[in-house]
């Protein structure tokens, strides 16, 4: 088994995570499920703040035995750059506020702002942000074509 730990300190929390990676068993039940699967990593995370302790364990099945540092690069990666997508959206589309609920609507839309941020992102002739863009796609019919366009 491969680990790694980290400690940190910051925004009013002390965080200690440890971070484990073991080679696939060959007895594993169902293995043949998952082609390639070579390892299975955990994410073990102790944070207190305030006093209170919160203690949560995240599971990952790996294509490859990597050591216990890159693990828990590729983690912190995912997660920094999912939490980057998410703020993107929430501050563009005000997708917190949204409440699309019935059916699959919620889905529906979130593929929605998900591509109009892409495609926003991929318009480079307007020099300004993602929020002004979206704005000047609503108002000028022109530059809505070349967003969509490309």
């Amino acid at each position: 088994m491969r680990r790694h730990e980290t400690k940190e300190r910051g925004h009013g929390r002390d965080e200690e995570r440890t971070y484990l990676v073991c080679p696939v068993p060959d007895d594993l039940p169902d293995r043949e499920r998952w082609a390639g699967l070579k390892a299975i990593g955990l994410a073990i995370g102790n944070t207190q703040r305030d006093g209170k302790e919160c203690f949560d364990v995240r599971c990952y099945i790996l294509s490859r035995y990597v050591s216990g540092r890159r693990f828990a690069e590729a983690v912190r990666t995912h997660w920094s750059i999912e939490n980057r997508l998410h703020w993107q959206l929430d501050v563009t589309f005000q997708e917190d506020q949204c409440r699309i609920r019935k059916g699959y609507a919620d889905a529906n839309f979130s593929s929605l702002r998900r591509m109009a941020l892409s495609l926003l992102k991929n318009e480079r002739t307007a020099k300004v942000g993602i929020k002004n863009k979206r704005l000047t796609a609503g108002w000028d019919e022109t530059y809505l074509e070349k967003a969509l366009l490309g």
